[in-house]
């Protein structure tokens, strides 16, 4: 395993825990289809939650957030659309959540979480 995957799996597992520990019910991770992935689905509630999961080991090359261009905010809504299809399940509601980890050299990892996206 390279170390950006190394570290996007570990951002990953980081970004679930904190999800967890907020109460959310995760259902699946690193769901694909033809037009991309999914990093986490959850459960929040009566919320269906698409968390798209940037993880970083510094700012240099600017925040996590700053990867969530337009474009890609269209692809995840699409990307939940076709897993709320493929899974024949509905949610009266579905957001778009960012979770960033930030995992330095040295010291624990920074986590930020966004709500709602769109």
């Amino acid at each position: 395993m390279r170390r950006n995957q190394a570290l996007g799996k570990y951002g990953e597992d980081i970004a679930e825990q904190h999800l967890r520990h907020l109460g959310m019910e995760i259902i699946t991770r690193n769901w694909r289809c033809e037009v991309g992935e999914i990093d986490i689905v959850a459960r929040d509630g009566q919320t269906l939650v698409i968390c798209e999961v940037k993880t970083r080991s510094s700012h240099d090359l600017g925040t996590p957030a700053e990867a969530i261009t337009p474009r890609k905010l269209r692809r995840l809504r699409t990307l939940a659309y076709r897993w709320l299809d493929d899974q024949k399940i509905f949610f009266p509601l579905v957001r778009i959540d960012l979770v960033s980890v930030i995992q330095p050299v040295w010291g624990a990892p920074e986590v930020d979480h966004l709500k709602d996206l769109s």
